[in-house]
């Protein structure tokens, strides 16, 4: 069973969302059964690659949301965090472009470890303070993963994966996504945000039970033919 996850690097919901998904599949019996494809999405893509903002620099300027109004938000966001075992660090996160940690998820997939890059540029951004948008950042996270750090940097320094990328957010733009995460369930099932665990459960439960789980012969009798003999 195959699902699809549109995600941005500095969204905090999507971290939060990734977690509560993960703890859903451990309560299943057939998470070995699902393929999980993380598909990219900016918030912002008018962000300069080259600046970083503060995260309550960029809800002021970007946003026009006053300090206490800020401080209300992140508060809830942080709490919510913690219910899926996050201690988010908004005080040293780094807003900028994410293209191109979207580029380095893409090389990562190359290699079956887009999963492990998401988490790792999640920690990057949300717990560690790091620039994800930083070349020399970037090239670190590849190379703690085991991707040769001279192919992260040639990916990151050409158009290498520029085109995928981008494809990903025009399929989100034509799945009618205008928000993250957004979880799309074996082409079937749609869900939107940070549910809660037992939501997962329960989606997940039905789209498999729905599109997966082998049907159930109601017939009596035989009176068929297959390739070798006709059975009466």
């Amino acid at each position: 069973m195959k699902i699809e996850i549109w995600s941005d690097v500095m969204c905090p919901f999507c971290y939060i969302g990734k977690n509560n998904f993960e703890q859903a599949l451990e309560k299943l019996p057939f998470k070995n059964d699902i393929k999980v494809e993380w598909k990219s999405f900016q918030l912002d893509p008018t962000l300069d690659p080259k600046e970083t903002k503060t995260t309550f620099e960029y809800f002021k300027e970007k946003k026009g949301f006053p300090e206490a109004q800020a401080q209300q938000m992140i508060g809830n966001v942080i709490q919510m965090g913690k219910g899926a075992g996050i201690d988010f660090q908004f005080n040293k996160a780094l807003i900028t472009n994410t293209f191109s940690a979207h580029k380095l998820l893409h090389l990562a997939k190359k290699y079956n470890k887009a999963n492990e890059m998401e988490e790792a540029l999640f920690i990057a951004h949300f717990i560690d303070g790091k620039n994800v948008g930083d070349l020399e950042t970037l090239i670190s996270l590849a190379d703690s993963l085991g991707i040769n750090k001279e192919e992260a940097e040639k990916v990151l320094t050409s158009e290498a994966f520029d085109y995928d990328v981008n494809q990903d957010i025009l399929a989100a733009r034509n799945n009618g996504v205008s928000g993250v995460p957004f979880f799309i369930l074996n082409g079937k099932y749609a869900v939107s945000g940070a549910q809660p665990v037992d939501l997962f459960v329960n989606a997940l439960q039905q789209t498999y039970d729905e599109t997966v789980t082998p049907l159930q012969d109601l017939s009596t009798g035989e009176n068929s033919c297959d390739e070798n003999d006709c059975s009466i």
